[in-house]
């Protein structure tokens, strides 16, 4: 077994998509009976879902879970570079070899039988969690909530709703009010609730939505905030209690934020029995690392982050980071043409001085780096088009040299430039 068989393997499920694409939990369920029920056979569960943030909140308590001596199964989406990335089995990423025989066991059973790649990896995902004893197994979402092929477990102990705007709205719904509906369906009884800062439509609909629901809320500015930030340390209050704790590693504002999210579900396990200390949570918070997520590199002397941002929420975060960091700084630009390329980019202008556009490789479904120009153009944005990545990437260096370079637009993107840089 080789990358080559593993790749081939993967392409096959691919073919299997249904013709019309539509949220269920169906297709998955029929296959996991016949997988003899491996969702029903995991340690205990902390669901994630929200629009930006579930890969780096997840990271956080990973780590925090890590260095706390627990053993912890993830299920992450999408992988930046190799699938592996996707499902980590007490502590460390799947093996290559563990994957392919879990991967074409799946298969044989599932039979050909229509189901997304999500659905059918996120069976594979099951079986192998089912497979090895794990204290904790921390969950992503792939696409909303309430029909996501995640929500076929039957129970959580802590369910986390990271910030929510627009993204998806061909599946989730028009509005915020909708979309949010469909993120705060991985919600179980049993849980406890955890609620990152949210757009006040949605902090008042989640309250209302709440409201008659015995769980126990955790509004972000409500139960827990964060009080000050410094370069090195941030306060924060939860229920009532200041506490104090180092600034992650990870760079911008809204990764405090994410930490604050892992922090209160540490100290919700706390409650109820597990091993929580203040000390190794922050030895977690300054070693967790979420690659292509404002990854600062230098190449060449030249500082160059990578930014897997694509909806209108994370352009606003990395504005932010832009304005606080102020630099000369040049975008490398590519994106999927089901996104709001024009306000992404309008949420930059001010920060930026000029785009590289590109097609994202072996992406049919990206702009155009012409498609990219024309918007650009219209909102006044000096761009200069370029064929593939290595182009970019070279005339920045060559021609530019600017103090900052940023690359964005997709997590695509990133995992296919990322080894230029490195």
């Amino acid at each position: 077994m080789n990358q080559v068989s593993l790749d081939r393997l993967l392409q096959r499920l691919e073919r299997l998509h249904p013709k019309f694409i539509d949220l269920s939990l169906e297709r998955l369920l029929r296959l996991l009976i016949k997988l003899d029920n491996p969702h029903l056979k995991l340690p205990q569960v902390i669901h994630i879902a929200g629009t930006n943030g579930k890969g780096s909140t997840l990271s956080f308590i990973k780590q925090i879970l890590i260095e706390h001596s627990y053993k912890v199964h993830c299920y992450i989406s999408p992988h930046l570079e190799s699938i592996e990335e996707r499902f980590v089995i007490s502590n460390r990423n799947v093996t290559k070899r563990k994957l392919y025989k879990a991967i074409k066991y799946v298969e044989l059973i599932n039979n050909n039988e229509p189901i997304t790649f999500f659905e059918i990896t996120t069976a594979v995902a099951f079986y192998l969690f089912s497979k090895s004893k794990a204290d904790f197994l921390i969950l992503e979402t792939g696409l909303g909530g309430r029909l996501d092929a995640t929500n076929v477990i039957k129970n959580s102990i802590i369910d986390i709703i990271t910030p929510i705007s627009y993204d998806h709205q061909e599946y989730l719904g028009k509005t915020l009010k909708k979309i949010t509906k469909e993120k705060l369906g991985i919600i179980k009884k049993s849980s406890s609730i955890i609620i990152g800062k949210q757009e006040k439509v949605v902090e008042n609909y989640i309250s209302k939505k709440l409201k008659k629901n015995k769980n126990k809320k955790l509004f972000f500015g409500k139960n827990f905030k964060i009080l000050k930030i410094n370069n090195k340390t941030f306060s924060m209050i939860l229920n009532k209690k200041k506490l104090y704790f180092k600034r992650p590693l990870l760079l911008g504002e809204h990764q405090i934020a994410n930490s604050t999210l892992a922090i209160v579900a540490a100290f919700e396990l706390k409650k109820v029995g597990y091993n929580i200390n203040n000390n190794i949570i922050n030895k977690a918070l300054i070693k967790t690392i979420w690659k292509g997520r404002l990854e600062k590199l230098n190449f060449k002397n030249h500082t160059v982050y990578l930014d897997g941002a694509h909806n209108v929420a994370g352009a606003k975060q990395l504005a932010n980071f832009l304005n606080i960091n102020n630099k000369k700084t040049w975008l490398i630009f590519g994106m999927l043409n089901n996104k709001d390329i024009t306000i992404f980019l309008k949420s930059l202008k001010k920060y930026i001085s000029g785009v590289v556009a590109i097609k994202i490789p072996d992406e049919k479904n990206s702009f155009t780096e012409k498609e990219i120009y024309k918007v650009c153009k219209k909102l006044n944005i000096l761009c200069v088009k370029k064929q593939n990545i290595s182009s970019a990437r070279n005339y920045l260096l060559q021609n530019i040299r600017p103090e900052r370079i940023l690359v964005t637009g997709s997590l695509y993107l990133i995992a296919k430039i990322r080894k230029l840089f490195i």
